[in-house]
């Protein structure tokens, strides 16, 4: 298979609201070294899928605000393949955009869609299984999505429903359940039939481009209507954002379509999602606290996350248990790791307040 037909397009629009105060509006989390590994998430995504990917392959959509931090943090990608939506309209609408761009330059272009913001600490198993997945979305009409082995019920996934086939690295999905109720989650869990969606698919640009025709007609009919990779491009798509249907890729087309396929993969995954899983994936020291200074004194306190921004400053605490203490220039956040979810709606309550919005 040649590698000139493979392209990556790196999905990093979200504003990341659950990791307030670290990611703001201006700067959210895939652009912060939230890990503290010398690479924001961004870089670290780019930096796993120029190993099979051809550099001038790779493109990056995201929000037309980001691109300046987008070309600063990844100067190696070429400046018209990062791209800015005028407004975020969910998955579907950055999927089509992409392919119909990608197909535009090669019409037998395979693509691997990948959020910006995942954390994988096995990348020789991810860049076997994505190589798998080039070659199977080369050769046949499948649309493929990497599964992960869920460890707990967690209502914040998508969950994979495989029908079984001996020895096979690949199988095809039964059904697609995005983010189910707890009670649901457990039963998925116990039939042992489930993955998690990882949010990483691979399709060839005329099997996602069929999807698209057949079961988000409307969405085909507004994205027709440009000329792509042209000066006239970005004013096509200024006119056309407001009018199309926000909705996710797995809604829109996954949880319809026949001829989707999963890999399952163990990938050391995280979506990093919310200050819970990044606590369950930082290094942690005594007494299980996950702190990111060296000058700091800790009594009778255990299982916390202590993230500062300026490391230069003194920390002492006593009596804290499983707490997430966040401290930046602008704002302080301190709540249980267990409330780690209502850190949206601390934002929102903040924005109520006169001025709240400085701080967001």
């Amino acid at each position: 298979m040649s590698k000139s037909n493979n392209y990556c397009v790196i999905m990093a629009g979200g504003v990341g609201s659950r990791f307030w105060p670290l990611s703001t509006q201006k700067y959210p989390k895939q652009f912060q070294d939230i890990l503290g590994t010398g690479r924001t998430m961004i870089q670290q995504t780019y930096d796993r899928i120029e190993k099979i990917v051809p550099v001038e392959n790779i493109y990056v959509i995201t929000n037309k605000e980001y691109i300046a931090l987008t070309e600063d943090q990844l100067p190696e990608i070429k400046k018209e393949n990062i791209v800015g939506e005028p407004m975020m309209k969910n998955t579907a609408a950055c999927n089509i955009y992409m392919a119909k761009k990608i197909a535009d330059k090669n019409p037998n272009a395979n693509i691997i869609v990948l959020p910006a913001d995942h954390l994988i600490l096995k990348e020789n198993i991810f860049l076997k299984k994505a190589e798998l997945a080039f070659n199977l979305a080369e050769k046949n009409d499948f649309l493929i999505t990497l599964g992960i082995k869920p460890s707990r019920p967690d209502t914040g996934y998508g969950y994979i429903q495989f029908v079984e086939k001996k020895k096979s690295e690949f199988f095809k999905v039964k059904t697609f359940t995005e983010k189910p109720d707890l009670e649901i989650a457990k039963t998925f869990l116990e039939s042992g039939d489930f993955l998690w969606n990882a949010g990483i698919f691979v399709w060839n640009v005329k099997s996602i481009l069929t999807a698209f025709d057949t079961f988000l007609p409307e969405m085909t009919q507004n994205f027709a209507s440009c000329e792509y990779n042209s000066k006239e491009e970005e004013y096509c798509i200024d006119l056309i954002y407001p009018k199309v249907n926000k909705i996710s890729i797995d809604n829109g087309i996954l949880e319809k379509a026949q001829n989707v396929y999963v890999i399952p993969a163990d990938l050391g995954w995280s979506d990093l999602g919310t200050w819970t899983s990044i606590y369950e994936n930082a290094d942690k020291g005594e007494n299980d606290n996950a702190i990111n200074t060296k000058h700091f004194v800790m009594y009778h306190s255990k299982g916390n996350l202590i993230n500062l921004k300026n490391d230069q400053k003194a920390v002492v605490i006593d009596g804290l248990e499983d707490y997430i203490v966040i401290d930046t220039e602008k704002a302080l956040l301190i709540c249980p790791r267990k409330n780690d979810q209502l850190i949206k709606d601390y934002v929102q309550d903040l924005k109520a307040l006169k001025k709240g919005d400085k701080f967001l």
